[in-house]
């Protein structure tokens, strides 16, 4: 839980302990977050790169570690039954599996090993100090100052630009915001529903897709490189605009698999698409009619950590469902986070039981029209991402299908 202190230079950053902070950027290397500028409300925004190791070979050196990979990642490619395949679309490549890793040279999991002291202990580098306090107890720990890029592409990208473009996804975000604006960080949920589209490549080929609270738009990304049309929403003018932004710097990764990805405003608090021309992200009549005429997979990551805003991503599922023309499968990934709260003295997950809660709401939903069947999905699927594929995420499937 952390916050940049207001009104610090741009070179100094520190933190503050009342806002949240996604721990993704713990498991990648940290030269692999790089600090390009300012959004509009002053927040610093990083440059993350992932690399793609679309070869056979990179999987099994990336599988051979194990350590927090769990039993979820595999040695072996997944086979064409379940619905994966191997080389990125367009590329030419044969069907051998691939993996998806953070970082270029080294991964984190290196970085991990050769931070272990004679114990066998993670030697843990402590944050610095607060710079506020004027009597610290020992010697005084460096400050942390992030490194400020060019804005020009070529100077972000530095050497990685001399390599296959369609290797690399980038991403920008923020580390550190308010909870009004979490949809702006990198979460673990994302990662792991992107793992999902990559390994059911067959359930996204070729539809129309739609993304609710996209942030950043990771995996609206990695689904346009096997879908038609990807609308990719949230709501924010300046989310939305760091979302477009990402969209563009990997439009080759969509192109390459004949995808589009159109970044909208989908408020679930109403009932209605915004069609205004002078709204930023508004949705076009054309544009409405693909949408209700040709989804079949609705996909949301990391949106169910407050009741009402859970309430109101239910009822917008259920709304989309009832409009559009085919039936729906909606696929959910959500971190079942533990707190210690006042209220009941004890280790709860209340925004975890609200979204369950809702789950068989749903599924008892009875209007004569569709009916929701709710299925949990076991995480056994390759990990294709550098990350911590913790036991506390889930994928659910919720398919929506007319009432015979």
């Amino acid at each position: 839980m952390v916050q940049l202190a207001p009104a610090v230079a741009m070179d100094e950053v520190t933190f503050r302990s009342d806002t949240v902070l996604s721990d993704v950027h713990l498991y990648t290397p940290n030269h692999r977050h790089l600090m390009v500028r300012l959004n509009s409300v002053g927040q610093p925004v990083f440059l993350s790169q992932f690399k793609l190791l679309w070869s056979q070979d990179s999987q099994t050196e990336s599988g051979a570690k194990g350590g927090d990979y769990g039993d979820a990642h595999t040695k072996e490619p997944p086979s064409a039954e379940t619905g994966s395949t191997g080389s990125p679309p367009g590329s030419g490549r044969s069907n051998e599996g691939f993996s998806l890793q953070a970082g270029a040279d080294t991964t984190g999991w290196e970085a991990a090993e050769a931070q272990l002291d004679e114990d066998g202990d993670l030697d843990v580098v402590r944050r610095p100090r607060a710079a506020s306090d004027p009597n610290p107890a020992g010697p005084p720990r460096d400050k942390v100052h992030p490194m400020i890029l060019a804005q020009e592409e070529d100077d972000v990208l530095g050497e990685e630009a001399q390599g296959n473009p369609h290797d690399i996804i980038r991403i920008e975000h923020t580390m550190a915001t308010p909870l009004e604006d979490v949809g702006k960080q990198v979460w673990r949920g994302a990662l792991l529903l992107a793992d999902y589209i990559l390994f059911r490549q067959d359930l996204f080929r070729g539809c129309t897709a739609l993304e609710l609270g996209a942030g950043t738009g990771l995996a609206s990304i990695i689904a346009a490189t096997v879908a038609r049309t990807v609308y990719c929403t949230d709501v924010g003018a300046d989310l939305l605009a760091m979302c477009q932004r990402n969209i563009a710097l990997n439009s080759h990764l969509a192109a390459a698999g004949g995808g589009v990805v159109k970044v909208k405003e989908l408020d679930w608090l109403k009932d209605d698409l915004c069609t205004d021309p002078e709204v930023p992200f508004s949705w076009s009549q054309e544009e409405i009619s693909d949408l209700y005429d040709h989804t079949t997979i609705l996909f949301a990551a990391e949106v169910f950590y407050d009741d009402d805003l859970t309430d109101a991503v239910f009822k917008t599922l259920s709304r989309l469902a009832h409009r559009l023309k085919n039936a729906c499968t909606a696929i959910l990934s959500v971190e079942k986070r533990l707190n210690f709260t006042l209220r009941h003295l004890d280790v709860t997950c209340e925004a975890y039981d609200h979204f369950r809660s809702c789950l068989r709401a749903l599924e008892q939903l009875a209007d004569g029209k569709l009916r929701f069947v709710v299925e949990p999905v076991e995480a056994s699927f390759p990990q294709l991402l550098v990350y911590e594929r913790i036991q506390q995420l889930e994928l659910w499937k919720i398919i929506a299908e007319p009432v015979t």
